[in-house]
């Protein structure tokens, strides 16, 4: 039940000119309970019905009597404060959990539309490092959260397999390549020759001309040069893919830059036959002045193509095949103008459906405060911090709980785990200096605490069991009797989940729900402490009716913890 929603119903009949869907959006949780589970500000109403706010709250505080929902309703300074009949409060939001399970918080918002997203897109031959992590768990939150609301996801992997870093590495790896370190040791050593250009290149610039020779090469079909683009590409995903299974991301499309190889032309031809293509000194531009950007280039002057040509292209190739309601793009906020630029040429040249491209930006990631440099070795590879995450779990598990089956399965869930709600728990636009220390602390509001939490109410369900005191029993529950203080926070957190889950849906923000799960496994803690469940002097049914609070709780950290790339391990 929408309770905002619920409210407006109920109030809007006594009010003129007011839509219940307007008054709902004005609708609020007030902080603190003591005021009421909702609250109406009255103080918009003002200058339409000519009387102050306390008069109209007073006034729209009248005639609650017969509402079973109730408890009571007051007019405070203004405000409409709505206390809600804990008793069917309780009730009406555990039993729709029980009974909804793994699809409670999911909605048919999208039913019949589909989401593009555009996100991890590492370059090939180079590190999967912590600077591609945020793209992909931040877009793999995103896919699972529209796929949850009822979108069709299609998650897009623009691998960077395409451009001038190939001529280096075939130059690289032809003076100083051996073709069995790169079978044995893959990106790692493609990534040490790759280095090495650049560093012999600073003292030997005629390499830079090799390279380009070299590329110029591989895009005229050269067989040299593209079975060794070929090798070097399928190393690469293999390397990715590892790292894509244990961070449990998918994808719907591998089609990289190369993939647009043969549709840029005719994209070309409809920029010049309306007059956006512009010569400059040989190259060809849209010029973007009167949009207070500078321009895109989209042919160099050797005729080669270059991001925004390809941008623009893959943009009309994917509504063309896919007809998305919006289509998102998540990279850091670095490239903010590049995305604004290529939006507006898309624009310019009629597209409508320009306005439903979106670019999701996230902050930088450094190390010590040092730009991440591919070329200077300056990173920190992905499945080095991954290893270190699950090792240092599986000391923790051998030192607290050494009788745990699964060992290794629980320390890969809550070291990978770690890792994932550690980047999701920040806004995605926060800049992050990485630290060793930062990322590997499992204490506090962090993914293991809100997966202890989950098994916690596990292992109560399993003692539960044994003693045969089972939440789901022969006799329903009386969900009634969870008028406590700490078993009505806990409710109130649980009914908020499905809010949280929309709100990171419009403002593409998955921290929503991870910071929400910290809220859930706090507001379950707090229960735990303070109300008995299984002691012998809690009566039968009260103990019936908080077994099935622990069961809806664990329904929800599931889906919660699934939509942001995590699982719930039933036992830590």
């Amino acid at each position: 039940m929408n309770y905002k929603q619920w409210l407006a119903e109920q109030t809007v009949s006594r009010l003129e000119g007011l839509k219940a869907e307007e008054l709902a959006d004005w609708i609020e949780y007030p902080p603190n309970p003591e005021m009421g589970d909702l609250s109406l500000p009255c103080f918009k109403l003002s200058k339409q019905l000519r009387k102050s706010p306390q008069q109209i709250a007073e006034g729209l505080a009248q005639g609650w009597e017969e509402h079973a929902l109730v408890e009571r309703v007051e007019a405070v300074s203004g405000y409409l404060n709505v206390f809600l009949n804990k008793s069917a409060y309780a009730a009406e939001v555990v039993g729709e959990v029980l009974a909804e399970g793994e699809r409670f918080g999911s909605r048919n918002i999208g039913q019949g539309r589909s989401i593009v997203i555009d996100y991890s897109s590492p370059n090939i031959a180079k590190t999967f490092h912590i600077g591609h992590l945020r793209s992909t768990v931040i877009g793999g939150a995103l896919y699972r959260i529209f796929n949850f609301l009822g979108y069709r996801s299609v998650g897009i992997n623009h691998l960077g397999d395409w451009g001038t870093q190939f001529g280096k590495l075939i130059v690289a790896y032809k003076l100083w390549g051996d073709d069995a370190a790169v079978e044995a040791d893959g990106i790692d050593e493609l990534q040490r020759i790759y280095v090495k250009f650049h560093d012999e290149a600073d003292v030997r610039p005629e390499l830079e001309d090799e390279a380009r020779a070299w590329f110029v090469k591989l895009e005229q079909g050269d067989a040299e040069a593209t079975k060794l683009w070929h090798w070097f590409v399928e190393i690469s995903v293999k390397e990715f893919h590892k790292m894509y299974d244990l961070l449990g991301v998918k994808f719907d499309s591998y089609a990289g830059e190369s993939f647009y190889n043969d549709k840029m032309a005719p994209v070309l031809d409809m920029l010049k036959q309306k007059a956006l293509l512009e010569e400059d000194e040989g190259a060809l531009l849209v010029k973007l002045e009167d949009y207070n950007m500078p321009p895109a280039l989209m042919v160099k002057k050797d005729g080669g193509t270059l991001y925004h040509t390809r941008d623009v292209t893959a943009a009309i190739y994917r509504k063309n095949t896919y007809d998305f309601e919006k289509a998102v793009y998540v990279t850091d906020a670095g490239q903010s103008l590049h995305f604004q630029q290529w939006f507006k040429v898309i624009e310019l040249m009629g597209y409508d459906w320009a306005k439903q491209l979106v670019h999701v930006p996230f902050g930088k990631v450094s190390l010590e405060g040092a730009k991440l440099s591919t070329r200077k070795g300056n990173v920190i590879n992905l499945e080095e911090l991954l290893t270190k995450a699950i090792e240092k779990t599986r000391e923790i598990i051998e030192e607290k709980n050494p009788e745990l089956e699964d060992k290794d399965e629980v320390a890969r869930q809550v070291g990978v785990g770690a890792i994932v709600f550690n980047d999701l728990s920040n806004n995605r636009v926060k800049d992050i200096v990485f630290s060793w220390d930062d990322a590997l602390n499992f204490e506090g509001e962090t993914g293991p605490y809100v997966q202890y939490a989950h098994a916690r109410a596990c292992s109560i369900l399993r003692r539960a069991a044994a003693g045969h005191d089972a939440a789901d029993g022969a006799a329903a529950p009386e969900l009634g009797l969870l008028t406590d203080t700490a078993e009505q926070g806990l409710v109130r957190e649980l009914y908020m989940f499905r809010e949280r889950v929309v709100q990171a849906m419009e403002k593409l923000e998955p921290s929503i729900v991870s910071r929400y799960l910290i809220d859930l496994a706090q507001a379950f803690n707090r229960f735990y402490r303070e109300c008995p469940i299984l002691r012998s002097d809690v009566q039968a049914d009260v103990k019936a009716a908080r077994l099935a609070l622990v069961k809806a709780t664990t329904i929800v950290l599931t889906n919660g913890l699934a939509l942001i790339g995590l699982e719930a391990p039933e036992k830590m």
